[in-house]
């Protein structure tokens, strides 16, 4: 038999659970300006001075918001944050409504210069999906579900 100080109690719950939900999704830009205009062509309702400021915080739908800040704004706030190699650490999805959109939005963003990372192809889960990175080469879905 096992000394009961030993063996903890199953039934309980020493820090209770929290109920936390998301808010807000945050990216790090080099170029302000530059990184506005490309989600301002993907939808988003963005002020044109925005461009000037060192964070930009927008309203989305369902109560999220995404904000913008710059390098130095992070850097002030934490001095040893570097920038991360190897890989994204976030990406972000628009759904497009249409597999006909997917396309057109990725023949418009790649058309204006920006780096069109996977072409749109046809994913076994049901969805027309493509890949373009914005400014700071943060990959950004476009997704419509298929047909049928």
């Amino acid at each position: 038999m096992s000394d009961p100080f030993k063996t903890p109690e199953t039934s309980f719950v020493s820090v209770p659970l929290m109920k936390l939900k998301p808010a807000l999704v945050e990216l790090v830009v080099a170029d302000m300006a530059a990184t506005l205009a490309f989600y301002r062509r993907l939808g988003l309702e963005i002020p044109a001075a925005a461009g000037t400021e060192d964070h930009v915080d927008i309203e989305l739908a369902g109560n999220m918001r995404i904000a913008f800040d710059t390098q130095a704004v992070i850097r002030s706030i934490d001095p040893e944050w570097r920038l991360p190699e190897g890989g994204h650490r976030v990406a972000l999805a628009f759904d497009c409504g249409t597999v006909e959109q997917v396309d057109a939005a990725w023949a418009e963003l790649t058309a204006a210069g920006y780096q069109g990372h996977l072409a749109p192809w046809d994913a076994v889960w049901g969805m027309r999906y493509a890949v373009v990175r914005d400014p700071d080469g943060t990959p950004v879905d476009l997704f419509a579900k298929l047909p049928g």
